[in-house]
């Protein structure tokens, strides 16, 4: 698989990796040998980034990696995780104490005494200006209780905010077909600073994958049924923050241009693949067979130029008047 550095990490991954809120079971029922066949298969099909979060199944899914990674110990692996979300929302709590707390958690869970890389998870934009926060995370890398850390974000403001901070080694962002705002800025500041881009919800929540029609139905539990309207979290979470009715608009028009030789979801992983400035993207998988199919899309040709330019006549036709100004 072609590999990309995050230069201030000093590390090199595979352009797929995977992202694993799905395996914390909070879109729907993943059972434990479900969730560690998943892992198995991506990592045997090249995946070398794997990214998690305390919050997801409130350190299930962290805790699945460990066991994973006591399988694998002589896999090159790097693992993300992110940290903040499981207390209120409010800046004064993003402190060293609580941080060292925060972080000695995953490091259970993990089962490491170092994490690879802890980022700021999507906290309040304040926290993004607060040398304070940052000094703390600096210590923590001091202490050798993390290798580096970067920042989840919602906005491209947040983001360019956290790429002028020299410690920041990267940003995690929605980039996808359907959200193309970060290319403007965002991408050209970072590889300017040496800050790895890591992409986040490039299917739109499974939308891009041209699975789904308005008929589609989601379990009770999966964030596709309860947050439509941003009830839980931020609503660009879900489906990229497009109009389900809007988005299957724009899908069925990408549609022809995906051809025999990929399947839908692949033509949005290498879309995202081919912007300048990205790192990794992180698709999400539930089950062995997705997770080998995404990581085949880092060998698949990059699209045409004709190819992107229709992606980007869709989005300014359909999806920028609803998400382009929002982050």
């Amino acid at each position: 698989m072609e590999q990309r550095t995050f230069p201030r990490l000093n590390r090199a991954v595979g352009v797929v990796g995977l992202g694993t809120w799905q395996l914390g079971a909070d879109w729907g029922t993943v059972s434990e040998e479900a969730a560690l066949s998943v892992l198995a298969a991506a990592v045997d099909s090249g995946v070398s980034f794997l990214d998690t979060a305390d919050v997801y199944g409130d350190g299930r899914s962290e805790t699945l990696i460990g066991r994973f990674l006591r399988t694998r110990p002589d896999a090159d692996l790097t693992v993300a995780t992110k940290t903040g979300r499981r207390v209120e929302q409010r800046p004064e709590a993003y402190t060293l104490a609580h941080l060292r707390e925060w972080t000695d958690r995953s490091r259970r869970n993990l089962g490491v005494d170092i994490l690879d890389l802890v980022q700021l998870h999507c906290p309040p934009t304040p926290v993004f200006a607060d040398d304070a926060v940052f000094e703390a995370l600096d210590t923590l890398v001091a202490e050798e209780r993390i290798a580096g850390y970067g920042v989840s974000v919602e906005t491209c403001a947040e983001a360019l905010t956290a790429i002028a901070r020299p410690g920041v080694a990267s940003v995690q962002i929605i980039l996808n077909a359907l959200r193309h705002k970060p290319l403007e800025r965002v991408l050209p500041a970072a590889a300017e600073a040496g800050v790895g881009i890591i992409a986040r919800v490039p299917l739109a929540s499974g939308l891009l994958s041209g699975r789904y029609d308005e008929h589609t139905t989601f379990a009770p539990n999966d964030h596709r049924t309860y947050n439509r309207r941003g009830e839980a979290f931020d609503v660009g979470e879900t489906f990229a923050g497009v109009d389900l009715t809007r988005g299957l608009a724009a899908v069925r028009r990408l549609a022809p241009l995906v051809g025999t030789e990929r399947t839908m979801a692949q033509f949005a992983l290498r879309w995202v693949i081919d912007q300048p400035g990205m790192t990794v993207v992180i698709p999400g998988a539930r089950d062995v067979t997705q997770a080998r199919t995404n990581a085949e899309t880092a060998s698949q040709r990059s699209l045409s130029d004709q190819e992107g330019a229709v992606v980007a006549d869709v989005y300014d036709d359909l999806v920028r008047p609803q998400v382009h100004d929002r982050w």
